[in-house]
């Protein structure tokens, strides 16, 4: 059974690439992304979960809180989105930085039989 694997700072690791070399800068911005992104996402479960307290209430000023809150939350996942796209650019980016610096190379990608 053939396994993909990415290789990071000269490690492998398991993964959907196809033995993908990542720098440790381009590590480091997934890291970083990813600490934000769930920070984001820890920040709207405790959004959602007031939003829906102060649905269940029924009390006016707090359905009137909702409206900013519901507001939060979608400007917080347009910060996700915004994010997974930066680290998309970035993979496409390190991805061409790769490939150009493999220029001297046949540019064929070698294909192992399982």
């Amino acid at each position: 059974m053939n396994k993909s694997v990415i290789e990071m700072e000269g490690d492998i690791y398991p993964g959907t690439g196809n033995g993908i070399q990542v720098d440790g800068k381009v590590l480091q911005t997934f890291q970083k992304g990813f600490v934000q992104v769930q920070n984001i996402l820890d920040q709207n479960r405790l959004l959602i979960n007031e939003i829906n307290q102060n649905h269940e209430s029924k009390i006016p000023d707090n359905l009137s809180r909702n409206v900013g809150l519901i507001r939060e939350l979608n400007n917080n996942i347009r910060r996700v989105v915004d994010l997974y796209a930066g680290l998309s650019s970035s993979v496409a980016k390190s991805r061409e930085d790769s490939s150009e610096g493999d220029s001297g190379k046949s540019g064929q990608k070698r294909i192992r039989s399982g």
